[in-house]
């Protein structure tokens, strides 16, 4: 059931901004929220979404901890010009600027899809950072892009209406619920409101166009490296990043706990948001 979902104007309303440096050739805006007191939590979004993805489990997590849920380039309410690189290499170095400017040491890491390529790029080459690890339908190995992510990176896409944008996008996070009325009014608005203008829309298509599977495979043999204890919860509906590729890294990263979400696609946060609070903290409290 969903209960705590914000309208997009109240989410956006209270994100912050910083311009950082650093990162790309250029200064760049970044979107971020950040809620609520305690040890840390960094919450990463992936693709096509941005972090109101969200916006039905933060609070529950800020009532315990200070919950800082950035946009990544290119993605929500950070910078979309055309000028910079959106790959997750690029969005680790993000994600440790941002840290950096905000004086955080360490944090616990929480990704879903591409935010969970990102998180373990974080893991293996940044272990410093990372106090626990939460990765739920994450892309990993040479499971993606997949094929609808691929289309969308055309630059041919351009030339299509916003409306067969948002059509498209609609499309997929339908598919991506095993809960169907969870594909609320206010979630379909909110997921989607940052690129539904021109500028929005080209920044999407160069977000797809950035995807690389080289930047999951190159760290396959490092799973093993990861040393801190690590969560995988996995929505086992989900049609592209499959259970199985959650039982795989749990053989691979050694201190590992694998919790398996019935009834639970891929956007796992708006499918079942209560399970997804309580798994992540009793983790987290452990």
């Amino acid at each position: 059931m969903v209960q705590n979902e914000m309208s997009v104007a109240d989410f956006a309303g209270r994100q912050k901004h910083i311009e950082l440096d650093g990162i790309v050739d250029i200064p760049v805006d970044v979107a971020y929220t950040d809620i609520g007191q305690g040890q840390p939590i960094i919450l990463l979004h992936g693709i096509p979404t941005w972090s109101y993805l969200y916006n039905n489990v933060i609070d529950a997590f800020a009532k315990e901890y200070r919950v800082i849920a950035p946009d990544f380039l290119g993605h929500g309410n950070s910078d979309q010009r055309d000028l910079f690189d959106r790959s997750i290499e690029v969005q680790a170095k993000m994600v440790l600027r941002l840290m950096k400017a905000l004086n955080l040491e360490k944090a616990h890491i929480i990704g879903h899809d591409t935010g969970g390529g990102v998180s373990l790029i974080l893991a293996i080459k940044h272990p410093e950072v990372v106090d626990k690890l939460v990765l739920s339908n994450i892309v990993t190995y040479d499971s993606w892009p997949i094929d609808d992510m691929l289309a969308l990176g055309n630059p041919e896409w351009i030339k299509k209406p916003v409306s067969e944008i948002a059509d498209f996008l609609l499309e997929g996070y339908e598919m991506g619920l095993s809960n169907p009325e969870q594909l609320t009014e206010t979630f379909k608005e909110g997921i989607r409101a940052p690129y539904l203008t021109e500028k929005g829309k080209i920044s999407l298509i160069r977000n797809a166009s950035s995807l690389n599977t080289n930047h999951t495979t190159s760290l396959v043999s490092r799973h093993k490296e990861i040393g801190v204890q690590t969560l995988l919860l996995w929505g086992v509906d989900d049609p592209w990043q499959t259970i199985a590729d959650g039982e795989r890294l749990h053989t691979e990263i050694p201190n590992s706990t694998l919790i398996r979400l019935e009834k639970t696609s891929h956007w796992l946060q708006q499918d079942s948001p209560e399970l997804y609070i309580s798994n992540i903290l009793q983790f987290l409290y452990e």
